[in-house]
């Protein structure tokens, strides 16, 4: 299994940029999806997720009306649009797959069985 996060880099605080995640080697749609982040010399903390279908998503306080998670199953992918960017933002950005049927919750780095490398945002004041 492979997630391949990119699209992350340097923005002003107020921008917007579109992170993505290409999938191989699972069966896709049979797996919600998360994007986690974690800023330096904190704990890797939940942003935002999407079901296996794409008919539920979840989103952490601090981003929600900000950001906006979304999936295509025909392609594998699942996107992450950042607007009103600010500097708490400011994180390596993790996506990863949890298998839709097993116990545990979304909001959890412990129900993710698969992690992609990491894709660097820093947001400029």
């Amino acid at each position: 299994v492979q997630l391949q996060a990119s699209g992350g880099e340097l923005v002003q605080a107020g921008g917007s940029l579109r992170l993505s995640c290409a999938a191989s080697g699972l069966t896709f749609s049979t797996y919600d999806m998360g994007w986690f982040r974690q800023a330096l010399g904190k704990e890797r903390e939940f942003v935002a997720a999407v079901g296996w279908s794409g008919g539920f998503t979840y989103y952490a306080d601090s981003v929600k009306g900000r950001f906006i998670i979304s999936r295509d199953n025909a392609k594998n992918t699942v996107n992450l649009q950042m607007d009103s960017l600010k500097p708490e933002d400011t994180a390596v950005y993790y996506c990863a797959s949890k298998y839709a049927s097993s116990k545990g919750s979304v909001y959890s780095t412990r129900g993710y069985a698969y992690w992609g490398q990491g894709t660097l945002v820093t947001v400029s004041s």
